[in-house]
């Protein structure tokens, strides 16, 4: 068993690389949704308990090929159908975390922050309807890979991006599929909830600076 990568703190700490959905917003509704439409248009019924929580793990391109495994041409339909719907009546959907933006400013005012998701043709429409490129230097979906998680190609490219290495980044993933990706990029990994798999856990992300020891702020003299 592969030893756990030593988590950098404080100076050390120059790369923080954190998942979108479930890190940064609570999105299953609005996933759900989405998928559910595409389905609808393809005359199929809405997804199950199973896929409700396997389109919060996988990418659509994963989604779709185990949904439709035994029916090739439902599995392209699907695909094609979803690479061309519109996702933007879901982003109301999209909670985010609490505290968001004021983790973000204290994680951004330390190290560079990276963006590594699972999503595809998304990732801009995110990043421009919250406003995140005020926080975030690199993003990275799987449009711009070979490979989604778990495979490490997400992260591996965030590294490459940065200039930084492996250990003195942090990557934060909320699921299995997220901690796997880390153990294969040789990142150490933070995760948020219980189904992160992750050694090192913390409840949402407000606790993350504490965690990795980003000092606060000193507040502006009103003089």
């Amino acid at each position: 068993m592969s030893q756990t990568p030593t988590l950098p703190t404080g100076n050390a700490l120059q790369l923080v690389i954190l998942d979108c959905d479930g890190v940064l917003f609570d999105s299953r509704d609005a996933n759900v949704a989405f998928y559910d439409s595409v389905l609808a248009d393809l005359g199929q019924l809405p997804l199950d308990e199973s896929g409700r929580e396997l389109c919060h793990r996988l990418s659509g391109p994963q989604l779709w090929a185990h949904l439709f495994a035994a029916d090739p041409g439902l599995h392209k339909r699907a695909k094609e159908a979803s690479a061309k719907a519109d996702y933007s009546p879901f982003y109301s959907l999209m909670q985010p975390v609490p505290e968001l933006d004021e983790t973000l400013r204290r994680l951004s005012a330390h190290c560079p922050l990276a963006l590594a998701t699972n999503r595809g043709r998304t990732v801009a429409g995110v990043m421009r309807h919250f406003a995140l490129e005020r926080f975030f230097s690199i993003w990275v979906g799987i449009l711009d890979v070979s490979r989604p998680k778990p495979a490490p190609d997400l992260l591996l490219a965030c590294l490459e991006r940065s200039g930084v290495a492996a250990e003195a980044s942090v990557f934060v993933g909320d699921t299995s599929v997220d901690r796997d990706a880390a153990i294969a990029a040789t990142v150490p990994y933070v995760g948020v909830g219980p189904h992160s798999g992750a050694q090192r856990a913390i409840h949402d992300l407000r606790e993350l600076p504490d965690v990795i020891q980003i000092p606060m702020r000193p507040e502006r003299s009103s003089r």
